[in-house]
């Protein structure tokens, strides 16, 4: 009734949950007996909430027909870089988890782009996360259907394996910002908005034409457009600013719950993405001209969001370590 149709997760939700209360201390005197140190531990309660959860959206994903209902799982943070790691790791957290409706999620990095082809040949759904350039996204799908199609040359059935390709969106308005601050300079509108509705206009390119076709006509799922890093973080910005902005379809935008109520309360619902392409078209090219290269900001930013994921993973690991020995177990 709220309109969650499926769930995220990343090891920062999992450390702040984990370590801000006592919630899973039972769960961690359970799981930590048969577990040899704490990653092994993070992976046992990571894998029930993830199933847990999956059951609980699993009638959400079968009247969808497999088109919602997700829950994600990422693989670990110290795999960044570790594309055969990172294929083993996610055949061996699906099988684990054992639920259809879960997604694994991989970064987006360029040397995780083979995996995220790998993964998909073998019939597995994947989330593929930050995201933050134009050029970044079209690998990510470029790896996608690549997958399909080795996947179908050996009789597979594609129809089985579901995708969303996470585009982060906040970080790119306060990265744009302070490289125009340096520069005296302003833009009008949003260059994240901006960057999002150039990525819509390729995923509308990407899932047309004969290559799609052909896989669509064996049961392909396109690979939806997922809005991540949706709340705001400026406070000249409405709280539900990059979600209004960010509607078109088929895409997702994964929210944090606060941004969700407001949303509720006071959002506003329109085909957003569908407006002033050439303005933002426009705009991007100014940025260019100013010395602002997009490209360059999403490769940036993606290295950070792999040092911040790298980081909350040790300090979840760190945590657990510590109530382990506060439990005494």
């Amino acid at each position: 009734e709220r309109g969650v149709v499926g769930v995220t997760s990343n090891p920062t939700i999992f450390e702040k949950a984990i370590s801000g209360g006592d919630e899973y201390d039972p769960q961690i005197a359970e799981a930590a007996s048969s577990a040899a140190d704490p990653e092994a531990l993070y992976e046992a309660l990571a894998i029930v909430d993830v199933r847990e959860a999956a059951d609980v959206l699993r009638p959400v994903y079968d009247e969808s027909r497999r088109t919602d209902g997700y829950v994600s799982l990422e693989v670990s943070p110290e795999l960044a870089g570790d594309s055969e790691g990172t294929i083993v790791a996610a055949r061996r957290l699906y099988q684990a988890v054992g639920r259809p409706n879960v997604m694994i999620k991989i970064p987006a990095i360029p040397e995780c782009i083979p995996a995220i082809r790998a993964v998909v040949c073998s019939g597995i759904n994947v989330n593929v996360t930050l995201i933050f350039s134009i050029a970044q996204y079209e690998a990510v799908v470029e790896a996608y259907l690549s997958g399909l199609e080795e996947m179908a040359s050996f009789g597979a059935d594609p129809s089985q394996v579901a995708s969303v390709a996470s585009f982060f969106v906040s970080r790119i308005d306060t990265a744009v910002e302070r490289e125009l601050a340096e520069r005296s300079a302003s833009i009008d509108g949003s260059p994240a908005v901006d960057n999002a509705r150039v990525a819509y206009a390729r995923f509308r390119d990407l899932f047309t034409g004969p290559r799609w076709s052909r896989l669509a006509q064996s049961g392909a799922h396109m690979q939806r457009l997922l809005w991540a890093s949706t709340g705001t973080k400026s406070d000249a910005l409405a709280d539900t600013y990059y979600v209004d902005e960010l509607i078109g379809s088929p895409t997702v935008n994964t929210v944090p719950p606060g941004t969700l109520d407001a949303f509720l309360d006071h959002g506003t619902v329109s085909a957003s993405l569908e407006r002033d392409l050439d303005g933002a078209v426009s705009r991007r090219k100014r940025l260019a001209e100013l010395g602002i290269d997009l490209a360059s900001v999403g490769a940036s930013l993606q290295a950070a969001g792999v040092e911040s994921f790298g980081q909350s993973f040790a300090s979840l690991l760190a945590s657990l370590e510590q109530k382990r020995r506060s439990l005494g177990v």
